[in-house]
């Protein structure tokens, strides 16, 4: 059978009211017409369907099984239709993230505080792994995008888009660097403990090219899974580590010193990939939104800050 959905959009009103008259009026509708509509179903489905009555309908036998399944299938495209309605003004929703630990400090955190005030109904599912852990998740679909620092390899069928750089430094306890020259030398790398990546991380690969270029081998005396787990052992004296400059903060700084490398430790990009050509949800997409803008907005102080570290020191 190919019978018009119309059909049983109104099959449902005029069983849910137990009257032509009242389904018109839910459906905007004249009664003639509903009438008219519901004599062809049943003469497509072959039975009747409804018993006129003085005052409505009463449904037949073929008509309450019929209802009993064209009930819940409406109701479900109704709640389907709500649920839309609700996603396009963002009263609802699901995000599903994947992040590296720098990306997550220093990209996500900034953003999702604004975004869960203006969305409340929107859930957000931070899934904090690896750059590589976090690519394989986006691969596999279980995210709606991923955010990562550098370096990696854009999959086939992906893309990658820079969101900002970050400038690293080595940073130690008082304890350990006894030096009044806080210029970190090539001998001292070599000779001090060091608290790393571990091999499985993108910063792993990161640091090896660095000291490669330098040299040396990279080689952590201690090694840590996330960024966030570099400042606390730098604090209980196990090394020199390598931090964001956004992780410094003031509290966390007390008998730390961070140190200058020569040359400086390269910056490196915080990049979002997600599938080429794909559509995000539309909360993903606003969460993507809000993500970018605030890119750009920290692109701005950025290159506000860079003018005037040129005019305090015209020589650099």
């Amino acid at each position: 059978m190919n019978i018009s959905y119309d059909y049983y959009r109104i099959f449902y009103y005029v069983a849910k009211y137990r009257s032509f008259t009242g389904a018109a009026k839910a459906l905007l509708n004249n009664q003639p017409n509903i009438t008219r509509m519901m004599k062809k179903l049943e003469e497509e489905l072959g039975c009747t369907l409804f018993v006129r009555q003085r005052h409505g309908v009463t449904l037949t036998p073929e008509g309450e099984r019929l209802y009993a399944h064209i009930s819940v299938a409406f109701e479900h495209i109704v709640c389907g239709e709500e649920e839309i309605a609700r996603s396009k003004g963002l009263q609802s929703g699901v995000v599903t993230v994947a992040a590296s630990e720098i990306a997550l400090h220093c990209v996500l955190l900034p953003v999702l505080k604004d975004f869960r005030n203006t969305y409340p109904g929107i859930k957000i599912h931070v899934l904090n792994q690896t750059t590589p852990q976090s690519i394989e998740l986006l691969k596999n679909g279980l995210s709606d995008f991923a955010i990562v620092a550098e370096p990696f390899t854009v999959p086939v069928g992906f893309r990658s888009d820079i969101l900002r750089s970050i400038q690293e430094v080595p940073v130690c306890s008082a304890a350990i660097f006894r030096s009044e020259d806080t210029v970190l030398t090539k001998k001292q790398l070599e000779t001090y403990p060091l608290v790393g990546y571990g091999e499985q991380t993108s910063s792993f690969s990161f640091y090896s090219d660095v000291f490669s270029r330098m040299g040396l081998s990279f080689s952590p005396d201690i090694e840590a899974q996330a960024a966030n787990q570099i400042l606390p052992m730098v604090k209980s004296d196990l090394g020199i580590g390598f931090v964001p400059t956004d992780f410094l903060e003031k509290e966390m700084m007390k008998n730390l010193i961070v140190l200058d490398m020569k040359p400086p430790i390269p910056a490196r990009n915080v990049c979002m990939i997600k599938r080429s050509g794909a559509s995000l949800s539309i909360a993903a997409s606003e969460l993507e939104k809000q993500i970018l803008k605030n890119s750009e907005v920290f692109a701005i102080m950025s290159s506000d800050e860079f003018k005037k570290e040129q005019k305090n020191n015209p020589s650099r």
